[in-house]
């Protein structure tokens, strides 16, 4: 974890504050895009091998194999690791494991059992979906089932034009 100060500098206060201060949550949103906007560079281009990575990522679910995807693209498992690490942020496993939760977080809003969940998202057993949630959300499955913010998106985690919504 990074904090926001660190990563924005004096522009985090300044955002953190407009948000304390906003009167809805559209308010907040638009203040959220806004600031994410600035921030955006189109001269930044991610590498199509990456970008078919992560779309394999968000059609499995995550279950996909690194070392597949590795040999799809016909890179190495290291220049994988590098570049998508360099352009995502996360190492490809870790990125997998994100997905696997944001899926499971949302069937479990969606009123399945945890054991279902863990079985079908490809978790080991429900102790391994436990573990997982608890490291993404801070919360064990029964509160994040129930959060509110599962509601604003249907997928949380995405690279602009792959995925669900290209």
């Amino acid at each position: 974890m990074v904090a926001l100060d660190d990563l924005w500098g004096r522009d985090a206060v300044r955002v953190q504050e407009q948000l304390r201060t906003a009167g809805s949550w559209d308010e907040r949103f638009a203040i959220a895009e806004a600031a994410l906007a600035r921030r955006h560079d189109p001269r930044r281009v991610v590498d199509p091998e990456v970008a078919f990575c992560w779309a394999q990522m968000m059609a499995s679910g995550g279950r996909v194999r690194v070392e597949r995807l590795a040999a799809e693209v016909g890179w190495s498992r290291k220049r994988l690791w590098s570049r998508f690490r360099a352009q995502v942020g996360l190492t490809p496993k870790h990125a997998a494991r994100l997905v696997r939760f944001d899926h499971a977080a949302h069937r479990l809003a969606a009123g399945h059992s945890p054991a279902l969940v863990a079985a079908d998202g490809g978790n080991v057993d429900q102790s391994h979906l436990h573990r997982d949630v608890v490291a993404f959300a801070g919360l064990t499955p029964a509160p994040v089932a129930v959060a509110p913010s599962l509601a604003v998106d249907d997928v949380a985690w995405f690279l602009p034009g792959y995925g669900p919504r290209a």
